[in-house]
């Protein structure tokens, strides 16, 4: 199987990373989809991958910058000649989200539109997407993979459930944090696994500035964290996404980031205090996530 990171990067727009997704192929072709953030679906054809092949799209959460593709990659799909109706499956809110966005919702006039001419008659399915809503446990299986989840603690349960995944096929096990701070359920999720895919979105010096100015979400895992889960895993190899655009040259982010980033410190060299970090207690095979990155398993 191969892992392609289509998007490692996390909230705001970034020159160099487009937002999470994750895309997992199987030996047999079939596609899984991990998070649809900005850019996904652009991914996929810059790494060769049509996107009317992907049926499978599980989204860990309802934040934007890991759904904000979503629509884009359902229209494109039907656009591009997708037969059946894609799956979603995500936390509660996910049958709302999806509910708004088609037929009835924020594109209805596209559907209307497209609808109308016979080659997209042929397919009106693809534009109809299947939801589930899921609980912990094991939430999916087709003879091919087998999908679990748990909550993790990144948002507060009750404005919006926040999910890790464990996925075991081929003999392999990839485990993918979503966004979280670090928790119990990411350790049982990642155990053994042969990858450990895991937020990392910013330094530790980022992490104490926001948790001290209450601007934005603290509850992400620090390096030295991410360390930890992944040595208590026992996880063969580990990869850290989501960044938080700390390692950024740009203006544009450097000015829109102020008030919630200590922006005289952002740069590049961060990524070798992440690493130093990480490795305090994680002596594994490690990689930080570029987009388009491959891995093969």
């Amino acid at each position: 199987m191969k892992i392609t990171m289509l998007g490692t990067g996390a909230a705001l727009p970034d020159p160099d990373r487009a937002q999470s997704a994750i895309l997992l192929t199987l030996d047999n072709g079939r596609n899984y989809l991990f998070d649809c953030g900005e850019g996904a679906t652009r991914q996929m054809v810059r790494a060769n991958i049509d996107p009317a092949s992907v049926g499978f799209v599980f989204l860990t959460h309802l934040h934007h910058d890991h759904i904000c593709d979503y629509p884009y990659f359902v229209i494109s799909s039907w656009m591009l000649n997708k037969t059946g109706a894609p799956l979603v499956l995500g936390p509660k809110g996910t049958k709302h989200f999806v509910d708004h966005l088609f037929g009835q919702g924020a594109y209805h006039a596209d559907f209307q539109a497209r609808s109308a001419y016979p080659a997209r008659q042929q397919n009106l399915e693809a534009a109809q997407p299947e939801v589930r809503e899921v609980s912990p446990g094991v939430v999916y299986e087709d003879g091919h993979v087998k999908i679990s989840v748990d909550w993790v603690e990144h948002i507060p349960r009750d404005i919006c459930e926040c999910f890790g995944v464990r996925v075991e096929a081929e003999g392999k096990v990839i485990a993918f944090s979503g966004d979280t701070a670090p928790c119990e359920a990411m350790v049982r999720l990642a155990q053994g696994a042969d990858l450990l895919i895991h937020e990392c979105t910013f330094p530790e010096s980022f992490i104490a500035h926001r948790a001290k100015s209450g601007v934005g979400t603290y509850s992400h895992t620090s390096p030295t964290d991410l360390g930890k889960i992944a040595s208590r895993a026992r996880a063969k190899s580990l990869v850290a996404t989501h960044f938080g655009h700390f390692d950024s040259t740009s203006p544009v982010l450097k000015r829109a980031a102020a008030k919630h980033l200590p922006v005289e410190l952002m740069g590049p060299h961060l990524m070798d205090e992440i690493v130093v970090d990480i490795r305090k207690h994680y002596t594994g095979p490690l990689r930080l996530a570029h987009d388009l990155m491959r891995i093969d398993l």
